[in-house]
């Protein structure tokens, strides 16, 4: 009787596996950009299926884009990889449409300027380490470096890009604070302040518009308080139109 036990044992633990839900992926056979030497890889893009959304790399319409997913590396506030499976940025087929649009238009400004990609789609399961990590924060102060995850940031919908602009060499434009840089330094709407007290020039400031003004012109909306965070509809609009991206990929 012992081998019928185990049998049906079995057939449980299979159902259960076949029942879990598997992103899809699906390969095409153009080829991904990155940013440097060390980060240009000639392979194939990947568009990965989530529920009934598509997500795409960032710059699978426009390969003049340059990514360097931070959260990949050790080079983040947090100082360690959040990301196992994640190599390269992904955001909603529409949003990498729009961001496509942003570096044509970025291009005709100036030839030798090319976006430069640090985040995009963000699974649900990083945006709680990060919220985790920062709990010495009050949850007031907290919300204007990484979204509560229990409300969803723009990022876990795909529809979110952290970025910059750099060269053709892939160095970026000073903005006057680095990228997650928590300092309000950062922040777009203190600008006019730093920039009266000196501790931000004329050139990093028209740096940072010339990032906005690129970015508005394909819709894309800047917050407060990150010079590098940019969405491309509201959280509430992101709940009508995307589902959740919970895990890696």
């Amino acid at each position: 009787m012992k081998w019928k036990s185990f049998f049906v044992i079995g057939i449980l633990f299979l159902s259960c596996e076949q029942s879990k839900p598997k992103l899809k992926v699906e390969q095409t056979s153009q080829v991904t950009k990155l940013k440097s030497t060390e980060k240009t890889k000639i392979g194939e893009y990947i568009s990965v299926k989530n529920n009934s959304d598509i997500l795409e790399p960032a710059n699978k319409f426009n390969t003049s884009i340059f990514i360097e997913l931070k959260y990949a590396t050790k080079d983040n506030f947090m100082k360690r990889k959040l990301y196992d499976t994640l190599k390269t940025a992904y955001l909603q087929l529409e949003v990498a449409q729009q961001l496509a649009k942003v570096q044509e238009e970025l291009t005709k400004i100036n030839p030798n300027y090319h976006l430069l990609v640090y985040d995009a789609t963000r699974p649900l399961s990083v945006q709680w380490e990060m919220w985790t990590a920062l709990d010495s924060i009050p949850v007031a102060e907290r919300v204007n470096f990484v979204s509560n995850p229990r409300n969803g940031s723009v990022h876990n919908y795909g529809a979110a890009v952290d970025l910059t602009i750099c060269d053709k060499n892939g160095k970026p434009l000073d903005m006057g604070a680095g990228y997650d840089d928590i300092r309000k330094i950062a922040y777009p709407n203190l600008e006019s302040v730093y920039l009266k007290s000196g501790e931000l020039s004329t050139k990093q400031v028209d740096n940072r518009k010339l990032l906005r003004k690129v970015m508005a012109s394909q819709g894309f909306r800047n917050i407060p308080t990150e010079w590098w965070h940019f969405n491309a509809f509201s959280r509430e609009e992101c709940k009508k139109r995307f589902s959740v991206i919970e895990d890696e990929f």
